[in-house]
């Protein structure tokens, strides 16, 4: 995901497309945020448009994290599928916009750290799995005096101290016999 000013130039009037499987490093995400386990090859698609000052990439980016499961510690796969607008100025501080921009340095545009920075700022503050079989392999779901309940068996229990109470309701009213 490098290429120099002047292999962008070459296609200025052109079309630019961009179409890569990318093998991310786990261990430069890991620096950027520790619960990352690994990274799949991302799936980066779009084009660039190119003129004489800037360069701006139109991406989306398609692959997942692998991340713990907050309740279990079991491995998550969490899917990314960001689109992004990259903006690159190849001369001067001297474009003015709401958006961020990124000057380039040297003559070479790598949009890896900016794929780092994106893929970090996708992680949610919580994942859970979705498959309650695999807590074998993460935290304990019950112990002496204690266990794990989903909320819908939460809701279908009864308190023992109101059961008397239902009894009463589940009685047929004599006066709704009509």
């Amino acid at each position: 995901m490098k290429w120099t000013i002047s292999q962008l130039q070459k296609h200025r009037s052109k079309d630019f497309p961009i179409d890569e499987i990318v093998n991310v490093n786990v261990d430069d995400l890991k620096k950027m945020d520790q619960t990352i386990r690994n990274v799949s090859p991302m799936h980066i698609t779009g084009r660039a448009d190119i003129a004489s000052t800037r360069v701006t990439f139109h991406i989306r980016i398609k692959g997942y994290l692998v991340l713990p499961c907050s309740r279990t510690l079991v491995d998550v796969n969490y899917p990314i599928d960001v689109e992004t607008t990259e903006t690159f100025l190849l001369k001067g501080y001297d474009y003015e916009t709401d958006e961020e921009v990124h000057q380039v340095q040297g003559d070479v545009i790598d949009l890896m750290p900016i794929l780092h920075e994106i893929l970090v700022l996708e992680v949610p503050i919580q994942v859970f799995s979705d498959d309650d079989q695999s807590s074998e392999e993460g935290a304990p779901q019950s112990g002496k005096d204690w266990e794990v309940i989903q909320e819908q068996d939460k809701k279908d229990k009864i308190d023992p101290r109101l059961a008397g109470l239902a009894k009463l309701l589940d009685q047929d009213d004599p006066s709704s016999n009509s």
